[in-house]
């Protein structure tokens, strides 16, 4: 099953699409990777649709990306006596670790390590900016505010704290006994919450060790400050837009949008546009025309993935909603001006040997009208390169590696196919021949583009270039 679209779709699970049937029709409608949210569920819940999702995955012979989604650390208020006030603008609210219930003069903050960084005139935002406090007085153990922007808010309501990197790790307890149970049942990608630094993704690298790939989620300003950083030492990044919106002024988010995905493709890593993409598909079978458009600027931006949340999580239309968005990109990347944007945007290949094949390989593609790339990988490295060359034809990538396989189903434009290694050249373009047949990628007539590294196995090795045609 082929996509005919080049830009993927990540559909998160949950209540209203946990059950196998439900998992089937989003992948046949189109759904390309599938994300598990662990700020929900059990361990059991999140195995079983694991599970669910490889049985599809051998009825349907194409590998199928799992991400995990860790919680990461949410500051939250504690409790208050009534278990809600209204606070006035104006009027001053301290914010402290006394755990006796709030009231609308004071509320319990149970996050010491917050309170050491905020300083006077820092804005703190609750319940996801809906009501905004300005400090006023900071000490060790509690700060004194003004309230700017006043609201009711309630126990446990969110609190943000724009432009501040916080000392905290983007792990959490919860997040290492998560994360140890998603490597162990064999997720492909670990997407990570709460990023404020290198060092964060860093942290994270050495407990995955390797066995899943890991995906940034760029949420916090201070993450944008050290983008180039941040992307150099994930596999790929998530423009995180909820979180953005409320830490940033919202006109600031689409700017950001593209700056991110322009960083990404430059890297050669993937970049997923995420949050509130057909919102109101959660609850009518139609989206609005502005979120229709959202998700058209994604693509058009050149994003290589787009991800629904609760839509498909919890909304009462989630296959509908997959269908849209696919119906949305396929109308899009038939656009004329959607392929001069990829054309006018290629990044500057590097003096290597790689690049330089890789970027051959989209001319040659398009000089003799090849019907497709075909990419020989092992560590997958090969065929991201070709997806950063954004070819006007797909990339079919064959690798010996199924984990591989499966973590490239998140990449812009790429079809893969789990296959032996091969041992020669001849051997090399018969393969691919045929499974560019059988894929339905090409036709008997049809030229190929074929890229792989000699010798053959070898990760990196990227050094060959050969055009073929099927039935020659």
């Amino acid at each position: 099953m082929r996509r005919q679209r080049c830009a993927k779709i990540i559909a998160t699970l949950g209540p209203a699409s946990s059950g196998p049937a439900t998992v089937r029709a989003l992948f046949e409608t189109g759904a390309d990777v599938f994300r598990l949210n662990f700020s929900h569920g059990k361990h059991s819940d999140h195995r079983a649709m694991h599970g669910t999702i490889r049985d599809l995955e051998k009825e349907a012979g194409r590998p199928i990306g799992v991400i995990m989604d860790l919680q990461g650390p949410k500051l939250r208020l504690g409790e208050f006596k009534d278990g809600r006030v209204r606070l006035q603008a104006g009027s001053r609210f301290r914010l402290d670790l006394a755990p006796e219930p709030g009231d609308d003069t004071r509320a319990p903050l149970p996050h010491p390590e917050v309170f050491a960084v905020l300083r006077p005139g820092t804005e703190i935002l609750i319940d996801d900016g809906r009501v905004k406090l300005s400090v006023s007085h900071q000490d060790n153990d509690c700060v004194d505010t003004e309230v700017v922007t006043g609201g009711e808010i309630s126990d446990h309501k969110g609190i943000n704290v724009p432009g501040v990197v916080l000392p905290l790790s983007p792990l959490t307890k919860k997040d290492r006994g998560d994360l140890d149970f998603g490597l162990r049942l064999g997720v492909d990608w670990v997407a990570l919450s709460f990023v404020q630094r290198p060092e964060d993704v860093a942290e994270a690298r050495a407990l995955v060790a390797g066995r899943a790939a890991i995906l940034s989620k760029l949420e916090k300003p201070a993450a944008i400050e050290r983008l180039d950083e941040i992307i150099e030492l994930s596999d790929a990044v998530m423009v995180a837009r909820g979180d953005l919106g409320v830490e940033m002024p919202p006109e600031d988010v689409p700017g950001l949008q593209k700056r991110i995905v322009r960083a990404g493709r430059a890297a050669g890593k993937p970049v997923v546009v995420a949050t509130q993409m057909l919102d109101s598909m959660v609850h009518a079978p139609t989206p609005t025309r502005a979120e229709a458009s959202d998700v058209a600027t994604a693509v058009y931006d050149g994003a290589d993935a787009l991800m629904l949340s609760t839509e498909t999580a919890a909304g009462a239309y989630p296959v509908e909603a997959v269908a849209m968005m696919d119906r949305i990109i396929a109308r899009v990347e038939q656009d004329p001006s959607y392929r001069s944007i990829m054309d006018a945007e290629h990044p500057e290949p590097e003096a290597t040997v790689a690049d330089a094949i890789t970027a051959a390989a989209r001319h040659a593609a398009h000089t003799v009208s090849a019907a497709a790339i075909v990419t020989y990988t092992t560590s997958g490295s090969t065929t991201l390169r070709a997806a950063r060359e954004r070819p006007d034809v797909p990339v079919l990538c064959l690798t010996p590696s199924l984990a591989t396989a499966r973590r490239l189903a998140l990449a812009w434009g790429v079809h893969c196919v789990h296959t032996k290694d091969v041992r020669n050249v001849a051997e090399m373009v018969e393969r691919a021949c045929r499974i560019a047949a059988e894929e339905g990628v090409a036709g008997r007539g049809d030229r190929l583009v074929i890229t792989a590294g000699v010798p053959f196995g070898t990760p990196g090795t990227t050094n060959l270039l050969r055009i073929a045609g099927i039935g020659d």
